[in-house]
């Protein structure tokens, strides 16, 4: 028996149907999975070599033992409560308590319907990054114990209460603050709190005048071209779907590293007459910071302005830092990720307008206004972090040194505290 072909559409429609609709979900859990590899991979080994590179061979593993470590412990209190008080629940101000140890999220998670435990582990990862990028202002000279303390108590603290209010649906967010991967909940955090330590530990002993060159920029480059491609889970993945918005977002991200790259090197050529490796990779990630928190929402060439600017300001943002202010963010980390993020997030008010090709502003938002509340939301931010991490520092200090001794200093954290070198000279 010959059925008629319009049957035959019919049956085959249906029988197709929720084959399509399961494979779009298996693409988003897919795509979200990558990511969320992608993002650890900054962290280990990406922002641990990049960082590594950029001190004295003597202190390379001290580097990378913190970044593991932070790691670590930023994981387990992920699991056991950190999750929860983001994302459980939309109080204004700290969520529930009701996931923690990650209880209930064995399900879809509303509105995405991903799979809780992708999101958790997605989000576990920003949680990692965010505390590490800050260990490039006292890199050679805080103690370890210190550094594995503050950072879980940061988390808590700092971290956890900042990406409630905007991505746990708190305050900031009920305002209208945008904020798509993180330029004030991760850069702004860690830039703010990277400065504050950086005043409170104080100088390195050979700063400035005797400050030795990075000992391998080669791992330098090597560990910016991670974080360049991990930035990509980064940013691509905080749509939270496998869709046309985040090839956007990855297109934007790419387009800003290099336009920072080229802003950098330009300016670093036309003023010291040769470009260098460590200037070229400062900024693109200083490009990749400012785009974050707006490449979801920009246009293509939104994204080249923003990531140029990014390059342009937090270029003269070090110089200020390191040579008027006589301030030891070792690793730049507050004039790079701090004014890249606050940057961005400013700017977006104005790129993300559909006028210049942007994804719009929410319904009777102007830009004015939204750039008035991405104002508030840094301003907010940037002093919760530099009074927590003020307070935080203070209070352990009582507890544990907060930094080396000067033999220890000179000696090297890698012998001094971890009986080990990176290298083995004849």
């Amino acid at each position: 028996m010959r059925l008629p072909l319009s049957l035959l559409t019919i049956l085959l429609c249906l029988v197709a149907g929720p084959a399509f609709a399961a494979d779009a979900g298996s693409a988003s859990v897919a795509w979200i999975l990558t990511a969320s590899a992608l993002v650890l991979f900054m962290t280990l080994p990406g922002l641990a070599l990049f960082y590594g590179g950029l001190v004295h061979h003597k202190n390379l593993l001290s580097v990378v033992m913190q970044c593991f470590a932070i790691c670590c412990v930023v994981s387990l209190l992920w699991a056991v409560c950190g999750y929860s008080l983001v994302f459980d629940g939309d109080a204004p101000f700290i969520g529930g308590l009701s996931k923690m140890f990650l209880a209930g999220t064995g399900g879809p998670r509303a509105p995405s319907g991903l799979p809780e435990t992708v999101f958790v582990l997605y989000q576990m990862t920003f949680a990692i990054i965010t505390p590490a990028l800050i260990i490039g202002a006292f890199v050679e000279r805080a103690n370890f114990a210190f550094v594995v303390i503050f950072s879980a108590l940061w988390l808590l603290v700092c971290y956890v209460p900042a990406a409630h209010w905007i991505w746990g649906n708190g305050w900031l967010a009920a305002m209208g603050a945008m904020d798509f991967a993180g330029g004030i909940v991760v850069h702004t955090t860690a830039g703010i709190s990277a400065l504050v330590l950086a005043i409170m530990i104080g100088k390195r002993r050979v700063f400035p005048q005797n400050l030795t060159p990075p000992h391998s920029p080669g791992l330098t480059m090597a560990g910016a071209g991670m974080l360049w491609v991990g930035w990509f889970g980064f940013n691509g993945g905080s749509t939270l779907v496998a869709d046309g918005t985040a090839a956007s977002a990855i297109l934007a991200t790419h387009l800003a590293a290099c336009a920072g790259a080229a802003a950098w090197t330009c300016i670093e050529w036309l003023k010291v007459g040769k470009p260098t490796s460590i200037g070229i990779v400062t900024g693109c990630v200083a490009g990749l910071a400012t785009i974050t928190p707006a490449a979801g929402t920009v246009s293509p060439m939104g994204a080249i302005v923003i990531g140029f600017a990014g390059g342009l300001v937090c270029f003269f943002a070090t110089l200020y830092i390191k040579q008027h202010a006589k301030i030891d963010d070792s690793l730049d980390v507050f004039a790079v990720h701090g004014v890249g993020g606050m940057l961005g997030s400013l700017l977006l008010a104005f790129f993300s307008l559909a006028a210049l090709g942007g994804a719009g502003l929410a319904e009777g938002m102007t830009a004015g206004k939204q750039l008035g509340v991405q104002a508030l939301a840094v301003g907010v931010v940037a002093l919760w972090s530099a009074a927590a991490t003020w307070i935080l520092t203070k209070l352990i200090g009582l507890f544990v040194p907060v930094r080396v001794d000067q033999e220890s200093e000179y000696d090297g954290l890698d012998l001094a505290q971890h009986g080990e070198r990176a290298y083995e000279y004849p």
